[in-house]
């Protein structure tokens, strides 16, 4: 028999899958209004965005049977709903796929069509750096390592969610140790396809440029992204009446210190990568960085620097912050916003006017990037909704659930 509960989330699915939907179509009939260039990218955004948080979240499950920890089983539960996103997401990646295949190859990776003529009057395929990496850049291996990615993540996930939700019905410790073996090796194959699928999608736009931290970068974005989500649905679950009597302070306190941590870790690596780039002074890295200070793309990089460090930073020092429920799913809201533009900042400058300058970050396309982020947005919280009812709200016989339900700091 269906509880109140059960019938509230079908309901919110639909509208999810309705919003979802909608999104798509008026990104699709963008292409009506606006160069096929800019929805391309504007997908590229959107797909790249939620592709993202759904990483973050199974990193998270991984580090947690690793570590064997106690304190985040309730959020793991959570964690592994939102990983049924992945197989929705390599559909709606396809389209990219598609428009590489049978349109213009160079519509979004330049380095598709070798007749395309860069920036200097010379072509794709007569750039001896294209030639260097052609091995690597081309059509072929980049559509099968970008499914070599969604298999991995796919495959990763169904293990994962098969152990823990047999586990609420026969309670075996096996399925809990089968975790940890997974988490061992996954975490390597993680680590591995999603700072590979970073230097495919995003960072190959612009072949020429050189970064050594650029899967490092892409990683604290997907782990920061999946922390505020789960901060998100918790808080949704509690204020719902659901997670009354779970979730405590203590649970919160120790997330928004990940959050914290992740916080000053991405400052980390965004300084080290600038400064790495700007000692060297090597033309063929810093023009990545002199086009992003050309017009508002620079007010761009200084709500980077400020928001996406110093502002979440210096909230989530506090504990009362941390703990107090509507001030941290704020926080935690700001930083899925900046997650955002940060990958904005990354992937819409390579779109460049006849002078090589980008077109502006303020301008009618971040329309079609809301509705790509909605659209794909809507069909991830839409998986998301269709697998909380099929199973316990959190792990009822997980060898640690006791610890966690009576997690101290």
């Amino acid at each position: 028999m269906s509880t109140p509960a059960d019938n509230n989330t079908a309901a919110l699915a639909s509208k999810a899958l309705f919003v979802g939907l909608g999104g798509i179509i008026v990104t699709a009939l963008g292409l009506l209004f606006t160069d096929a260039q800019v929805i391309a990218m504007s997908w590229l955004v959107g797909v790249t965005f939620w592709t993202a948080i759904a990483i973050g979240m199974l990193l998270l499950v991984l580090i947690h049977h690793i570590f064997d920890a106690s304190w985040s089983v309730v959020f793991r539960r959570q964690f592994e709903h939102g990983l049924a996103s992945f197989k929705w997401l390599v559909l709606l990646f396809v389209p990219l796929l598609l428009a590489s295949w049978f349109g213009p190859r160079d519509l979004i990776w330049s380095w598709m069509n070798p007749e395309h003529v860069n920036h200097g009057g010379y072509t794709v395929g007569t750039d001896v750096l294209y030639l260097k990496k052609s091995s690597f850049l081309n059509l072929n291996m980049f559509t099968g390592m970008t499914a070599a990615f969604f298999g991995i993540w796919i495959w990763l996930s169904a293990r994962l969610r098969k152990a823990s939700f047999t586990q609420d019905v026969d309670g075996d410790v096996a399925w809990t140790t089968m975790n940890r073996c997974t988490a061992a090796f996954g975490i390597p194959l993680v680590a591995f396809s999603l700072s590979a699928a970073a230097i495919y999608w995003i960072k190959s736009l612009e072949y020429h440029w050189f970064s050594t931290m650029y899967g490092v970068w892409f990683f604290t974005n997907c782990v920061r992204g999946a922390l505020g989500v789960g901060v998100i649905i918790a808080i949704w679950l509690y204020n719902r009446g659901d997670f009354k009597g779970i979730l405590s302070k203590n649970h919160m306190h120790s997330i928004g210190m990940l959050m914290l941590a992740f916080t000053v870790f991405w400052a980390y690596i965004s300084f080290s990568q600038y400064f790495l780039i700007w000692n060297a002074n090597i033309p063929e890295e810093t023009f990545w960085y002199n086009i992003r200070e050309y017009g508002d793309w620079l007010w761009v990089g200084m709500l980077l620097l400020f928001g996406h460090f110093f502002l979440p930073f210096f909230l989530l020092l506090s504990y009362r912050f941390k703990v107090t429920h509507h001030i941290v799913r704020r926080i935690a809201y700001w930083i899925l916003a900046i997650i955002l533009v940060d990958i904005c900042y990354n992937v819409l400058p390579v779109m460049q006017d006849s002078h090589g300058h980008p077109e502006p970050f303020f301008s009618m396309k971040l329309l079609w990037i809301v509705t790509a982020v909605i659209g794909v947005g809507g069909i991830c919280a839409w998986s998301y909704l269709k697998s909380l009812p099929t199973t316990k709200l959190i792990p009822i016989r997980d060898p640690r659930i006791s610890e966690c339900l009576t997690h101290h700091e």
